[in-house]
């Protein structure tokens, strides 16, 4: 069995933001989708769970973040294509987010960023294998 991981996210609005998920490809999957929560599908095995604030705190050993004034993580997505991460971030902007920086090309990475509209901020990147230099992190 491959491990899942599922991104819980604290919304204002479940019913908007499942909808710019929606918007970005993601579809909901309607086992855990209802009126107060929402499940997107990102992949095979990666799912963000659209929790109101007060469901939210049920299972959160802290308080939420501020994202107007912090970061509480920044998600990221590798994609297929550097296409794909410019139509990631355009359907993004459109559906109401924001770009959080200018895209930016390493010659063997391309990435970008949006901010959902909860504040939520995602990377967006594409990567050649073949061009990653042997010393990367840092």
């Amino acid at each position: 069995m491959n491990k899942s991981i599922f991104l819980n996210l604290p919304v204002r609005d479940v019913s908007k933001s499942k909808s710019f998920f929606e918007t970005l490809g993601f579809a909901p999957n309607p086992q855990f989708t209802g009126d107060g929560a929402a499940c997107m599908v990102i992949s095979d095995t990666i799912y963000v769970m659209l929790l109101p604030h007060e469901k939210f705190l049920h299972f959160a050993p802290k308080s939420i973040c501020d994202t107007a004034t912090a970061n509480e993580v920044l998600l990221t997505l590798q994609c297929e294509s550097r296409e794909e991460v410019d139509t990631l971030v355009r359907k993004a902007v459109g559906a109401g987010g924001k770009a959080h920086e200018e895209a930016q090309d390493h010659g063997f990475m391309y990435d970008h960023g949006f901010l959902d509209l909860d504040g939520h901020a995602w990377g967006v990147f594409w990567m050649n294998p073949a061009g990653i230099p042997a010393t990367c992190a840092g």
